[in-house]
């Protein structure tokens, strides 16, 4: 499954099954108006970019993301809106999605209280759990999953030693780490999230 993922950069994820699945478009180089579902985690500009996702829109394309970010769709002109809250479940153009809260526990930048969400996505029968801007919480920790990809940055998210600490709990199968690299966290971030990562998890690289 891992084949059918692609990280563009940063946190902007595509996925290729049933439908073309973005989740938090940035940066995007080309325009290939493919995306049939966009999941956007949270506001800040890296993740929601009205720019990129008219990139990769098309007639039809449907969005999903948290219930506080209704005003922000409304100003991006965005139509076919699907909100959830943390904690909900919904049918997605056929395709299961879970919301997760994603928050930060010891920073400010990502409030729990801001209903800010993670995705747990199943598309070929996997359990794929994008988990946004967060810490370490104990959501992330009961999250069944085959395919996790968490941010191991550090400064507004988990770093990679309590990236690699989230992750020997949840006992994937496979994890991608993601949000380092480029605007948070150095490129060698991968290698030491990896080496602290328990044997029975495969790390994949994207960035």
């Amino acid at each position: 499954m891992t084949e059918r993922i692609t990280v563009n950069t940063h946190s902007s994820i595509r996925i290729e099954a049933e439908k073309i699945l973005y989740i938090d478009p940035f940066r995007v180089e080309n325009e290939p108006h493919d995306g049939d579902i966009v999941f956007i985690t949270h506001s800040h500009f890296d993740h929601f970019s009205p720019e990129d996702i008219g990139k990769i829109a098309r007639p039809g394309t449907v969005y999903v993301m948290p219930e506080s970010m209704k005003q922000d769709a409304a100003g991006a002109g965005l139509k076919d809106i699907i909100t959830m809250t943390p904690g909900e479940t919904k049918i997605v153009g056929g395709i299961p999605v879970e919301a997760v809260p994603s928050y930060n526990t010891n920073k400010p930048m990502h409030p729990k209280k801001n209903g800010w969400l993670g995705y747990v996505i199943t598309v070929h029968g996997v359990r794929i759990y994008i988990g946004g801007d967060m810490d370490a919480t104990s959501e992330a920790a009961e999250v069944q999953c085959g395919i996790a990809m968490l941010p191991i940055g550090g400064t507004y998210t988990m770093n990679p030693e309590e990236a690699a600490a989230l992750v020997n709990k949840m006992k994937p199968a496979c994890v991608i780490p993601t949000h380092y690299g480029t605007l948070a966290g150095d490129p060698g971030d991968g290698e030491v999230f990896a080496s602290l990562v328990d044997a029975g998890i495969r790390v994949e690289f994207k960035l």
